[in-house]
């Protein structure tokens, strides 16, 4: 389950530092337990982001399947979390 203010802290975050790799980086070491991915917004279909930046998006990762992990709204499934720059921010 990730809590809305991990959520609030990762765009905290990323909004301090940048979409980037440093800032990936940063997620990563600060919260171990969840899984990071950074991608541009265009590679996302038509999911809703959890957290709206006129830079980036936050999306969930829903690991309800462990075999599959797929986006999602269920923050009490998620895993993990996307961040996707937005190319017109």
């Amino acid at each position: 389950m990730i809590e809305d203010g991990t959520l609030d802290a990762v765009a905290a975050l990323v909004t301090e530092m940048g979409p980037g790799e440093a800032a990936l980086a940063e997620l990563r070491r600060r919260f171990e337990a969840l899984h990071f991915t950074l991608c541009s917004d265009d590679d996302i279909g038509s999911v809703e982001p959890v957290r709206e930046t006129p830079d980036f998006n936050v999306y969930l990762v829903e690991g309800r399947d462990r075999h599959c992990l797929a986006l999602g709204g269920d923050a009490a499934a998620a895993t993990g979390l996307v961040i996707a720059w937005r190319e017109d921010g």
